[in-house]
């Protein structure tokens, strides 16, 4: 590794050995510099790796809100603005009891990164709070939302920090949110995305990361000599990402044969009924294995073991380091030929390695699953210019994008890869590069 790279690590680890996930993400990134590094030596001298692994600010709140029976309650919110180096911060608000100070650095740094590569001027940020709204009532879930933005409001904006919707956050919470900033501001403005298509939202939002991973996917497989026609694929997860990447697979000629939620997963082997799974999951926000019961098909209740499941592509879409080295091994003797991430960081470090010495097509998540945040850029240029797309012109305009991230990438990866299909490193350095030169151009601010 190279030595400057190095250095800035094992100060992280120092700094912020409690914080696991964040180093994860920096290691992952400064480890696959080393030919960016040794072509620009200059980064050094400006301090470049230090400044980067340092969230520009980082914003911790106590949001206290009434439940339904009248007893105050409290969580600790969050924004982390990493860099603004690009454009406005932005990254999603994540409402989940999970929710801590090292999780959203990872998600932050990598947004940082994977916003550079959609060519939009958007910079990186990531937000969230310890609050769950399952089974919370509309009441409580808007006065929660109403008491974060009472305080947050004062530190985003259109042209400072947007945020969007991520796990637990959706357009209900988007719109309670917004209404709040709003009714506090007096603005009518562009300071949110993934709003609903009545009050500025793009149409196509929801469905976006999933297309967008299958449009990545797809140029990835034609690069290489292989096409999704035929193909078998596991997804893992059910959210959003998870159904729409499924979807997309189909029309793309793929066949889903597996897909998961955190309690277990199903096969269906003659191809998941997407919508079906789309009413379970989306509509009626039920279990995955209400789908089994109804279609009469395998179940089993442990979500890490669907990538036992044989296959040709495997979609991770859940969440970060789902996918460990032990599911990658299986992958691999199963014969997959391509993993896409669409989740953020959903395989290990020992993942990685297993499929880089296998020779597998890997799409890092920084790349793979840009298409919801190039969709959001649409939306903040159709907010800043008063426009509206309509779903067909957001499709399309899409399907560019990622192909062009591909493209980017794959350039990438012939000039600092340790491959042509080092894709891992390609995405790092093609998003590094841009971040880098325009902090540099910026002065030390």
């Amino acid at each position: 590794m190279n030595a400057y790279a190095a250095r800035v690590i094992e100060e992280l680890k120092v700094k912020y050995a409690h914080e696991g996930e964040f180093l994860q993400a920096a290691q992952e990134i400064l480890s696959s510099l080393d030919k960016v590094l040794l072509l620009h030596p200059e980064y050094e001298e400006y301090s470049l790796l230090e400044r980067l692994m340092e969230p520009e600010r980082v914003i911790i709140f106590r949001v206290p809100w009434l439940d339904d029976s009248g007893k105050i309650k409290v969580n600790t919110a969050y924004r982390v603005q990493f860099n603004s180096s690009i454009g406005p911060y932005k990254g999603g608000m994540r409402f989940t009891k999970g929710v801590n100070l090292s999780t959203l650095k990872f998600l932050a740094l990598e947004q940082t990164l994977k916003n550079a590569l959609t060519g939009f001027n958007m910079g990186g940020g990531k937000g969230g709070a310890d609050f769950d709204p399952h089974g919370k009532s509309e009441g409580e879930v808007m006065r929660f939302c109403q008491s974060l933005i009472t305080e947050l409001y004062r530190h985003i904006g259109p042209n400072m920090d947007v945020p969007a919707g991520d796990i637990g956050v959706g357009a209900r919470e988007i719109g309670y949110m917004f209404g709040q900033y709003k009714r506090i501001t007096g603005e009518f403005s562009g300071v949110f995305t993934d709003k609903g298509l009545s009050y500025g939202g793009c149409p196509g939002r929801k469905e976006a990361t999933g297309y967008g991973l299958c449009y990545f996917l797809d140029a990835m497989l034609k690069k290489n000599g292989h096409s999704l026609e035929g193909k078998k694929a596991v997804v893992s997860g059910s959210g959003n990402v998870a159904l729409y990447a499924a979807k997309k697979a189909y029309e793309l000629g793929a066949l889903p044969i597996a897909m998961s939620d955190s309690n277990g997963f199903v096969v269906d082997d003659e191809g998941i009924d997407i919508e079906l799974m789309i009413d379970i999951k989306e509509k009626r926000r039920g279990r995955i294995k209400e789908y089994a019961d109804a279609k009469n098909v395998p179940y089993v209740d442990k979500p890490s073991a669907i990538w036992e499941v044989p296959c040709d592509i495997a979609l991770p879409c859940a969440t970060q380091n789902e996918l460990d080295e032990a599911g990658a091994k299986a992958l691999v003797k199963n014969g997959v030929i391509a993993v896409a991430e669409g989740a953020n960081m959903p395989t290990t470090a020992e993942a990685v390695k297993c499929f880089k010495d296998n020779n597998i097509l890997h799409a890092p998540g920084k790349a793979s699953n840009a298409g919801g945040v190039s969709t959001s850029g649409m939306e903040m240029g159709q907010n800043a210019l008063f426009l509206y797309y309509s779903a067909e012109e957001v499709d399309n305009k899409l399907k560019g994008i990622m192909e062009n991230i591909f493209k980017n990438v794959s350039n990438a990866a012939e000039v600092y890869g340790d491959s042509s299909i080092d894709y891992v490193s390609g995405a790092n350095a093609a998003g590094f590069l841009t971040v880098a030169n325009a902090m540099i151009m910026q002065g030390c601010v």
